[in-house]
């Protein structure tokens, strides 16, 4: 079978118009920054589904392959918004753009920045403390 028939040529050219609206940008988006100092990143969750045929057919097929074809490509995209990155001072947050997060994982990941902080903040005041006390870096650890 002829790989470049124009079925074949109809879905490659459907592919790189998905490719096209599946880059990072659409899933990661460009940061938006406040005059008060704020960088907001939005998150969005994209689903795509593809689907397509076609066939040569008459009696004609063997004279003029092209001239009898029935074809189709049908495409659906859904993007959805469903989180922003606030980024203030050095920390992150994430604030969820929809409702709560329905599973464990899900809430897991929604809390991770704020522990990161909140653990970086508490090893950095550790480390406040002892360099008061007058105890040498190497031996802080």
């Amino acid at each position: 079978m002829d790989k470049n028939n124009p079925i074949s040529e109809m879905m490659q050219e459907s592919m790189a118009k998905i490719r096209e609206l599946a880059d990072t940008n659409t899933i990661v988006g460009q940061p938006i920054q406040t005059p008060d100092g704020v960088t907001l990143i939005p998150i969005s969750r994209i689903h795509m589904g593809m689907g397509g045929g076609g066939t040569i057919f008459g009696k004609k097929r063997e004279v003029n392959p092209e001239g009898n074809m029935g074809a189709g490509v049908g495409v659906g995209v859904s993007i959805d918004p469903i989180a922003f990155l606030v980024v203030k001072d050095g920390f992150t947050r994430v604030i969820p753009v929809a409702a709560p997060p329905m599973n464990t994982i899900d809430r897991v990941v929604e809390m991770a920045p704020d522990v990161i902080d909140k653990v970086t903040g508490f090893i950095e005041k550790q480390q406040e403390k002892k360099a008061a006390a007058g105890i040498p870096p190497e031996e802080a650890c």
